[in-house]
């Protein structure tokens, strides 16, 4: 009897010691959850233009590919000019009217990834100049442009201020300024509004798509 309680004692331990083992390997070996970072959609070329591919007489100035910008940083990885079909084929419809005239279409930005907004806002919190980023600007939407119009040499027409200043010097409404810079500002907003791209109140060089929309988007251009 002694010999059967004892037996049945040391089943009892190996088991419980098996039983152990085994968890603790699983424990061991157990992978770990990850979390994936959200994924933004695939960019895809039928959504999307490079403006150069329809015409090569633009000009370009995108200044956030460099520091010559209101954040003195290189916010994008290159120069380049996206913009949903739309507005490219209408740029490129201005740009050869402009040509008639021995003047040019000179471009500061156009598409501008969502991520990148969010960083200016950080910087310029201010919706008169940046959109906050929980809303999105038509620049995130490849909907808007940032312009100006150089004659048949490059040169930039007076406009009054430079590209990003930030005051009531360069709303489209301020009329204290010199004739020749109130007819060049009315030459760049009569032919884009001809066109359908529409200016906003606080910058003389931004102008925008209306007639249609597109969610904010977050992709980068690879570059060259």
């Amino acid at each position: 009897m002694k010999f059967i309680k004892f037996a049945l004692i040391i089943s009892l331990s190996i088991l419980f010691l098996t039983s152990c083992k085994e968890n603790a390997t699983k424990t061991k070996h157990k992978e770990p959850v990850i979390k994936k970072k959200r994924e933004y959609r695939n960019f895809s070329k039928k959504n999307w233009i490079e403006l150069k591919s329809l015409d090569t007489t633009f000009i370009y100035d995108i200044r956030y590919a460099g520091k010559n910008n209101f954040v003195h940083k290189k916010m994008y990885p290159c120069a380049k000019c996206y913009l949903r079909p739309e507005v490219a084929q209408i740029l490129v419809k201005i740009q050869s009217e402009l040509r008639n005239k021995n003047l040019s279409i000179k471009l500061f930005d156009c598409y501008r990834p969502g991520k990148v907004q969010k960083k200016l806002w950080e910087i310029k919190p201010d919706p008169h100049y940046v959109a906050n980023p929980k809303k999105g600007s038509m620049h995130n939407r490849g909907l808007a442009v940032d312009l100006t119009i150089v004659d048949k040499n490059g040169k930039e027409l007076d406009m009054g201020t430079p590209f990003d200043y930030f005051g009531k010097k360069a709303h489209q409404n301020y009329k204290k300024l010199p004739d020749t810079i109130l007819k060049n500002r009315a030459l760049l907003r009569n032919i884009m509004e001809k066109y359908g791209l529409e200016p906003i109140r606080t910058e003389w060089w931004h102008y925008s798509y209306r007639k249609k929309d597109y969610p904010v988007e977050q992709w980068v251009w690879e570059c060259d």
